[in-house]
C-alpha cells in the first residue's frame, strides 16, 4: 500500500516471477541435489533393508531399532554432528593423519556433497523402512521357483524381488526427495549459504526480504511439485499391485 503495508489485490505476477530464469534455476538446482539424495538413499536404503529382511526373524527387529536410532536426536544435532566431521580439523581429518595422510586437509564441509551427504542421512531411515515392509513380506516360493526354473541369482532378484518390492522403492524414494526438496536447514548449515535451494529462497521471502506474496508464490509452485512427485509414486504403486497381484495367483495356480 502507499504506507508501506501489503496491498491485498489479486495478481499473478508473482508466480509469473517463478518462471524467471533465475529462481527457475533454483528449482532445477533444488530438484538435481534432491535427486542425487534420493538416488543414493534407495541404493543404501534397499540394500540395507534386504540384508535385515535376509537375517533371522528374532534379530530383525534390533537391526531395524539401530536404522531408526538417529530419530531419537534432533534433527537440527544430527546436522550439526556432520559439521564436527567434515570441518577441516574434524574426525574425518584427524582419521586421515592417523593413517598417515600429511597434507592439506581436504575441504568438505560447505559444499555440495556435506549437503547431499546431510539430507541422505538425515532421511535414510524413511527409504530402510519403506523398503523392509515389502521385502518382509514377499512369498519365498517365488524366488524358489524361479531359481527351479533356472534362473541365475541376479536374475531373480531383477525379475521377480525388485518388481515386487516396487511400492516400498516409490515410497520411500518420494519421502526423501520430498523432504529434501523443501528442506533448507540442511543447505544453510552444510552448504553455509553457497548452494541456495528452494526452501532457502521461500525462507528468505518471508523472514529476510519480507516480500510475502512472492515467498507464498515459491511455497506454492514446491507444493505443485511435491503432487506430482505424489502422483507418479501412487501410478507406480498401483502397477505395481497389480504385478503383485498376478503373482500371487500364478503361485496360487
Amino acid at each position: 500500500g502507499i504506507y508501506g503495508g501489503i496491498e491485498y489485490t489479486f495478481t499473478l505476477e508473482n508466480f509469473g516471477l517463478v518462471f524467471d530464469p533465475l529462481y527457475a534455476g533454483i528449482f532445477l538446482n533444488s530438484a538435481r541435489i534432491a535427486g542425487t539424495a534420493t538416488l543414493i538413499a534407495v541404493v543404501i536404503g534397499y540394500a540395507a533393508a534386504y540384508a535385515i529382511a535376509a537375517t533371522p526373524r528374532r534379530l530383525q527387529p534390533v537391526f531395524l531399532f539401530f536404522a531408526v536410532l538417529p530419530f531419537w536426536s534432533n534433527y537440527l544435532i544430527r546436522t550439526y554432528a556432520w559439521i564436527v566431521l567434515l570441518n577441516r580439523e574434524g574426525l574425518i581429518t584427524q582419521l586421515l593423519r592417523w593413517f598417515g595422510y600429511t597434507g592439506e586437509p581436504p575441504s568438505m564441509l560447505y559444499t555440495e556433497g556435506a549437503v547431499i551427504a546431510g539430507l541422505v542421512y538425515n532421511y535414510l531411515p524413511f527409504v530402510i523402512l519403506a523398503c523392509y515392509a515389502p521385502l518382509s513380506r514377499l512369498n519365498p516360493e517365488l524366488a524358489e521357483a524361479s531359481r527351479d526354473l533356472g534362473a541365475s541369482a541376479m536374475t531373480t532378484f531383477r525379475r521377480v524381488i525388485l518388481p515386487l518390492t516396487v511400492p516400498g522403492i516409490a515410497a520411500g524414494a518420494v519421502f526423501v526427495f520430498v523432504l529434501s526438496i523443501g528442506n533448507f536447514v540442511t543447505p544453510a548449515l552444510l552448504g553455509g549459504g553457497r548452494f541456495q535451494m528452494i526452501g532457502n529462497l521461500v525462507y528468505d521471502q518471508f523472514l529476510t526480504a519480507n516480500d510475502w506474496p512472492f515467498g507464498a508464490a515459491l511455497a506454492m509452485a514446491l507444493i505443485a511439485i511435491m503432487l506430482l512427485v505424489l502422483t507418479a509414486q501412487a501410478l507406480a504403486a498401483d502397477r505395481a499391485a497389480g504385478r503383485i497381484a498376478e503373482a500371487k495367483g500364478a503361485v496360487d495356480d
